[in-house]
């Protein structure tokens, strides 16, 4: 199954979050509690930790990025061998806690 992975709701007044670091490129595997990325606000750094096992299968927004808040930034899997097809395959949301220092 594909999954999307979007940008947390962090307060009213934030619009927008830039990508600071990924921790691994396409085809990269992540158990449970594995860093995935690194987030920023203007306030605060997000780490965002897998919540589920899967596979980072398509990077939409690159380190340095803005992405608007709720908008989906990656693609996983549940494994390496999944036909990707189209994007808007990507139904379900993957399971990631957003940890906000």
């Amino acid at each position: 199954m594909l999954y999307r992975l979007a940008t947390p709701v962090v307060g009213d007044e934030v619009v927008e979050i830039r990508v600071l670091q990924w921790h691994g490129d396409a085809g990269a595997a992540f158990a449970p509690g594995e860093l995935v990325v690194e987030l920023e606000t203007h306030k605060a750094l997000i780490e965002v930790r897998a919540g589920q096992a899967g596979v980072l299968r398509r990077i939409f927004a690159p380190d340095g990025a803005w992405i608007r808040v709720g908008e989906p930034f990656a693609v996983f899997s549940d494994g390496h061998d999944e036909p990707m097809g189209d994007d808007s395959a990507a139904e379900a949301a993957f399971l990631a806690d957003f940890v906000i220092d």
